[in-house]
């Protein structure tokens, strides 16, 4: 997918903007060298934000990112125009947006097609979020696209950090996210007894899962209650282990078992279980043994959802540690630094 774009600047290699969660972009960038021989990449806003600089076409660049999935790289974006803020008068500036956007007319016509707008702090782009959307809006339109927020086919990707400005198209799935900067929001509900419930939602989300479909689930490490809040109000039957307490709130819930105990105490029936969740924490491998020692609790291929914690060093090490001794009893599908997660990532793994 690309642009006939006449102020894009022709470049031997595909360039595009990397982001991960605040300060975990140098293990992000670590993997793009990995998955991309000769790829070279800098810092653009620190922590977080960084150029990459390809030695293939898009397409081969997005295929091998997608052939071992990145942990840390929370989202991509190409860029296919950039502009000097600084150098350019601000009437101009929107123009240059609506004409690039205009340009790609044959791809964006008939498609549902959402506009991103991210602004660094202290950039010089001088517009809102809000007026860059209203141009724009009015721009898709003119050539036949569907403006679309929430569900689109396609997203135009705006960034503006220091001076310069970017802007670049493709798919949700070639972005990795469908939010802007793969920074998905959850509103905060009356009375939720806590973020961590946004984990679980989306982790949901990120791993194509739907918990209305389970029937029984064993929630480690289960207090105050936010995964546990979550899975009963999805209609699933929960026990819930924690030796402290849990949220008043849930006390009386009919379809709560709370266990208050250490997790290592306690045995189930084989089979009992056809989801575990586990958000503890504890040690990467004091979580590893609590789960592997559970594990006959749970059915043929049921779904497990656990955070592992990055308080070593060592997180790489760390992660292939942890996964190396789970994959005794589980495949692991998917490891995942979610926009919710802090110092941790997390896991979607099936009993074997």
């Amino acid at each position: 997918m690309s642009l006939k774009d006449t102020d894009r600047v022709d470049m031997p290699v595909t360039t595009w903007i990397g982001t991960s969660n605040t300060g975990y972009a140098p293990l992000a960038m670590e993997e793009v060298r990995r998955s991309i021989d000769g790829a070279a990449v800098r810092i653009l806003a620190p922590a977080e934000t960084f150029i990459i600089e390809s030695p293939l076409e898009r397409e081969q660049t997005l295929r091998q990112l997608q052939l071992q999935p990145p942990v840390f790289l929370r989202h991509i974006q190409p860029i296919d125009g950039s502009l000097n803020l600084t150098e350019t008068q601000e009437s101009e500036v929107l123009p240059w947006l609506a004409r690039i956007v205009g340009q790609a007319q044959e791809l964006l016509r008939g498609k549902c097609t959402a506009i991103h707008v991210r602004r660094a702090e202290g950039c010089a782009y001088p517009y809102s979020v809000f007026d860059t959307k209203t141009s724009l809006d009015g721009v898709l339109r003119d050539i036949g696209a569907t403006a679309d927020q929430r569900s689109p086919e396609i997203i135009v990707s705006i960034y503006a950090v220091k001076e310069q400005l970017y802007v670049g198209i493709g798919t949700p799935n070639e972005l990795m996210s469908d939010w802007p900067g793969g920074a998905i929001r959850f509103q905060r509900e009356e009375e939720q007894i806590s973020r961590a419930k946004f984990k679980l939602l989306e982790a949901e989300r990120a791993f194509g899962l739907d918990y209305t479909q389970y029937r029984e689930a064993l929630d480690i490490g289960a207090a105050p209650g936010g995964w546990t809040s979550l899975l009963l109000e999805r209609g699933v039957s929960v026990t819930a282990i924690d030796p402290g307490a849990m949220h008043p709130s849930l006390r009386n819930h009919p379809k709560l078992t709370y266990l208050k105990r250490n997790a290592s105490e306690v045995k189930f029936k084989p089979n009992t279980f056809d989801l575990l969740v586990c958000d503890m924490s504890w040690s990467p491998m004091q979580m590893v043994k609590l789960v592997l020692d559970l594990n006959e609790s749970l059915t043929y291929g049921a779904t497990a959802i656990v955070t592992i914690k990055l308080m070593h060093r060592k997180p790489l090490q760390t992660i292939r540690d942890v996964i190396a001794k789970l994959e005794s009893a589980f495949i692991v599908h998917r490891a995942k630094q979610l926009f919710h997660n802090r110092e941790e990532i997390t896991l979607f793994m099936t009993k074997q």
